[in-house]
């Protein structure tokens, strides 16, 4: 006890409009449906647990996690409850300090106990058909403070949690696997199944697998509790850094933000703890993408800094190259045309001096020639918003990515097809940028993702310059028609993907 208001606690208490008592009385009565039948907790005990500081013991944490999860409709962890493992209790942010929530980073120990945790959440969400949206998402800032030193020092030796010592006896998961030693034959099989669950990502969007990936992290993070040998070790943190990213990418597509943040996190966590340092790299540069996207281009570029600087010097040239295009979208965004086109020139030298003596790991194997075009496309025509002589350029790019898109990558050709129409529109060339946008309209259907649907609201409001052309103002009506209602989870304004 802290003798200090847990105002983490407060916060969420505020919000889920419950009194004391009926708290007290909805854990005792969800410990019992989870088998503490012994726990008896009264109003006087919530009231220390928000005025004074006092930290529970278990397993009322995570019965008060799954108690805001549900009330909410969004994962609440326990750290979200301030109630930290380490005996933390949580503050709001004072002034010149950064805000550190989940006390990043985490120890080895503890990477699978908050994947299991919040892969566990995230799924009776999904059970209980509630939104699992509604909270902040981290600064870019806060995250890179937060994690610097620890990205740039070496790894500890892949291990799992130690079961038989209760300083380790932290069963944080709902829906947690049962741990037990697996083989080579079985991590084969999940790592066969990362590359399904990324194909289908890639042709069909995040919405219609998330819960099947997020399934699938939650019963890897339960296998990580047991301690392998450390060749299986590591593989098993690179399967779980796999499909962290995977699950971050779909929430994201789908607009969990708050949420696909976290697995990101988680990602890199995983990363590292598998020894792979370019694989972290690259989940923190989704984590910048996100915030490009989210009109926070400031903060992508202190994400990417810290990813391209924590990757380490094994990080091949392409993927090398794949990092510097998402810091020149964040560039463009900002209206940096000469910082833009710097990064990309780089990018380029790095993309073309790849001899592919190499193979590329199994996350960089859909970044190729044409995704390098695509993201070419997407700069320039990001910038053309600053300076509309950028347009010519951005045509260029995505037409070369159209020509280059292999089958089973229809939602990259959306967005190419997206950026091509918009960088039409800015060129002030109606006539093409009708066909493009018909083009990408005829496809919308085939997909689950929620970006598309934010770059289509970006080339509805560059239509409103012709609208007094017949077919633009055709081609208005058939956007609107297509547009889904935007929902609160979305950010209204600075979305560029």
């Amino acid at each position: 006890m802290t003798g200090e208001p847990n105002t983490r606690l407060s916060d969420l208490f505020g919000l889920a409009g419950w009194s004391k008592g009926e708290l007290a009385r909805m854990v005792n009565r969800q410990a019992a449906a989870m088998g503490h039948l012994q726990l008896a907790t009264d109003t006087s005990r919530v009231r220390r647990w928000i005025d004074m500081g006092e930290s529970p013991r278990d397993p009322v944490p995570e019965v008060l996690a799954a108690l805001f999860t549900e009330r909410l409709g969004r994962v609440v962890t326990i750290e979200d409850l301030g109630f930290g493992r380490r005996g933390r209790v949580g503050k709001r942010r004072k002034a010149g300090t950064e805000d550190n929530p989940d006390g990043l980073p985490w120890a080895p120990e503890r990477t699978a106990a908050v994947l299991t945790e919040f892969t566990g959440m995230d799924l009776m969400l999904n059970r209980r058909g509630l939104v699992g949206a509604g909270t902040a998402l981290a600064a870019g800032s806060a995250l890179t403070g937060a994690m610097h030193d620890w990205l740039h020092s070496e790894p500890a030796p892949a291990r799992g949690p130690r079961l038989n010592d209760p300083l380790y006896a932290d069963n944080a998961g709902f829906d947690l696997y049962e741990a037990a030693p697996v083989g080579s034959e079985e991590i084969e099989a999940l790592e066969r199944s990362v590359e399904v669950f990324r194909a289908w990502d890639a042709s069909r969007g995040g919405g219609l697998q998330r819960k099947a990936v997020v399934g699938q992290l939650n019963e890897v993070g339960g296998m990580l509790a047991y301690h392998h040998p450390d060749h299986l070790q590591r593989r098993l943190w690179g399967v779980a850094a796999n499909l962290a990213v995977l699950a971050g990418w779909m929430s994201h597509d789908v607009g969990l933000e708050p949420t696909a943040q976290k697995y990101f996190v988680i990602a890199a966590h995983a990363a590292r703890e598998g020894g792979d340092r370019p694989r972290a790299g690259e989940a923190l540069s989704r984590a910048a993408r996100q915030m490009v996207h989210l009109g926070r281009p400031d903060e992508a570029l202190d994400l990417m800094k810290l990813a391209k600087s924590g990757s380490g010097e094994e990080t091949l040239p392409r993927t090398r190259a794949m990092l510097h295009t998402i810091e020149a979208w964040a560039q463009a965004s900002m209206g940096r045309g000469q910082a833009m086109r710097r990064t990309l020139g780089e990018a380029e030298d790095l993309f073309v001096s790849d001899k592919g003596d190499v193979s590329p790991p199994s996350w960089m194997q859909m970044f190729d020639e044409a995704d390098m075009h695509g993201m070419q496309a997407l700069a320039f025509r990001t910038l053309a918003e600053h300076d509309p002589g950028a347009a010519s350029t951005a045509q260029r790019h995505a037409k070369r990515a159209l020509d280059l898109r292999m089958n089973g990558r229809q939602r990259s050709k959306i967005f190419d097809y997206i950026s091509l129409a918009s960088a039409c529109f800015i060129a002030d060339d109606p006539e093409q940028a009708d066909r493009y946008a018909r083009l990408a309209l005829v496809s919308m259907g085939e997909t689950s993702s929620h970006r598309t649907w934010d770059r289509l609201r970006e080339m509805y409001r560059l239509t409103g310059q012709f609208a007094g052309y017949a077919k633009i103002e055709d081609l208005r009506e058939e956007i609107e028609n297509a547009l889904p209602p935007r929902t609160s989870s979305r950010k209204a304004k600075g979305s560029r993907i």
